[in-house]
């Protein structure tokens, strides 16, 4: 492995652009969707082979079940051919598979496939990756705040012993350590509802390619300006 200084353990995408990369060349959305899935190959590999722990990335949000039906059922498909395909080769790279957000309302076929995966590669060391489905950072906030509601209210835990740690403790997340890096395809200036407490000292770097287009080598040059950023977390 090449040695890299100062790796990231813990990198988020948010994966952006699918659709106007398949607009422009007059293709379906959902073929955006599908040509994304060889940069989700790439990236995957890239991170085992630097190092990373963990890589998260941002597959499907809350928000993307107000599109068209006919696009949903497709990124539906889609994951269901992803999560096949990519289980034995989460199984031969030795990568455990997470995944967050409110799984339940997924296809009942798909959950079934994921929770498969999830236990089948509970034991993998080599990089965990982390899918965001059916995910929203202020659904996720909202439902941590009223868990730690029902603790007051029940008196199992105190209002006064309230702190960012135990919040963060009734997150999804609660298990994974925060981002050190966030990576944006597609030049937008904008974090989309994901990870919003977990990010809070992140370094973020924006990327103009639409996802398709993202391979090996942007990941490098993203990690290549993290390496050089001093990360100061809130300190002067």
């Amino acid at each position: 492995m090449p040695d890299y200084p100062e790796i990231p353990r813990h990198i988020a995408v948010i994966m952006d652009g699918n659709g106007r990369w398949a607009k422009q060349r007059g293709l379906p959305r959902r073929e955006g969707h599908r040509a994304g899935a060889e940069s989700v190959r790439e990236v995957t590999e890239a991170c085992v082979e630097l190092g990373v722990d963990y890589l998260t990335l941002y597959a499907f949000s809350s928000e993307n079940w107000n599109r068209p039906s006919d696009e949903v059922e497709a990124l539906m498909s889609l994951l269901d051919r992803f999560l096949s395909e990519k289980q034995k080769e989460l199984r031969e790279q030795n990568i455990r598979l997470i995944a967050i957000g409110q799984i339940e309302r997924l296809p009942e076929k798909t959950r079934k496939l994921l929770q498969t995966i999830i236990v089948e590669t509970a034991d993998h060391s080599a990089m965990t990756l982390v899918l965001a489905l059916s995910y929203g950072a202020r659904e996720e906030i909202v439902a941590a705040t009223r868990s730690i509601a029902s603790k007051v209210a029940e008196g199992s835990l105190k209002a006064e012993a309230i702190d960012c740690a135990t919040f963060a403790n009734h997150l999804q997340t609660r298990d994974i350590p925060d981002p050190d890096l966030l990576i944006r395809s597609s030049g937008e200036m904008r974090v989309s509802n994901f990870l919003l407490w977990q990010i809070s000292y992140a370094e973020i770097v924006i990327v103009k390619k639409f996802w398709p287009e993202f391979r090996k080598g942007d990941l490098l040059e993203a990690v290549e300006e993290y390496q050089h950023r001093h990360r100061r977390f809130g300190a002067l």
